[in-house]
């Protein structure tokens, strides 16, 4: 496997170039008033940094650390790794890396790898059943040690493809929120990337030189349906404001102009009832 950093085709998406510091104060922003909308740190939080080696994970641990720099509050980061066993993993870099940065981290060493390769068959999606290992093991690892938020680097366009998906999937109109607890209750799930948008991030990844480390398992399949939803949304750029009004519309749900009745009450028409 190649260590690769982001080239700069991919990270200027054919946009004029942007200065490296207000690209930086950028991010940095739209991450601060994500977790200022959504309470994501409080003082004291333990917060596990889930770094996966590529560029949303790295721009998301450099930016907590940086905030944390700033902020009025005390918070531990602690990064975490998870190697799935991957044949021709480099284990070096992300050790490395960490180190240099002198902050707390840990690797955890799981072979999900096989598990993959052998329950899922040739030509199909890996994607579900890795997230869903991958996931099982991060919060066992958060419950085992103290661990108040897992920090994850979705951002906005992952959020605006997991939309899409479970549209076009699964009949359903959900994503990815900012913040979520878990289903057993256990764990807190923030995303603090949630306003920032992929272009920027892989701009910011490509100034900053981070050793990418490209996943050779579900990264390598062709026909991933994310991979078609994310073309599609790549077609809409030349709209102007159309990305942003697509995710601007997440933020304002009306549920009485939907069909769901378990968030508006539609009987009270049949019965003569003003809303």
């Amino acid at each position: 496997m190649n260590i690769q950093t982001i080239s700069m085709p991919e990270a200027k998406r054919h946009r004029k170039p942007v200065n490296r510091k207000k690209l930086r104060k950028r991010l940095r922003r739209r991450i601060g008033q994500a977790i200022e909308d959504y309470h994501m740190i409080q003082q004291g939080d333990r917060i596990m940094v889930c770094v996966s080696g590529g560029k949303d994970s790295y721009t998301l641990l450099d930016m907590l650390l940086d905030l944390r720099s700033r902020a009025p509050i005390d918070y531990e980061i602690i990064a975490v790794n998870m190697d799935q066993k991957q044949p021709g993993f480099p284990e070096h870099v992300l050790p490395e890396y960490l180190q240099s940065l002198g902050i707390p981290f840990d690797i955890i060493e799981r072979d999900t790898y096989s598990v993959v390769k052998k329950l899922i068959p040739e030509g199909k999606s890996m994607c579900s059943l890795c997230s869903r290992l991958r996931r099982g093991t991060l919060y066992g690892y958060a419950e085992a040690h103290g661990i108040s938020k897992i920090a994850l680097g979705h951002h906005r366009e992952d959020i605006m493809e997991t939309l899409f998906l479970n549209m076009f999937h699964q009949g359903s109109l959900k994503a990815m929120p900012p913040i979520l607890r878990s289903d057993n209750g256990r764990n807190v799930v923030i995303r603090p990337l949630a306003y920032c948008s992929e272009r920027d991030i892989a701009r910011h990844s490509h100034y900053e030189g981070y050793p990418i480390i490209p996943c050779n398992l579900c990264g390598s399949q062709d026909n991933l349906q994310r991979q078609k939803v994310k073309e599609m949304l790549h077609a809409w750029e030349g709209h102007p404001g159309r990305i942003e009004n697509i995710f601007r519309s997440m933020f304002h749900v009306s549920p009485s102009q939907l069909s769901d009745k378990r968030l508006f009450d539609f009987d009270q028409f049949a019965n003569g009832n003003r809303p």
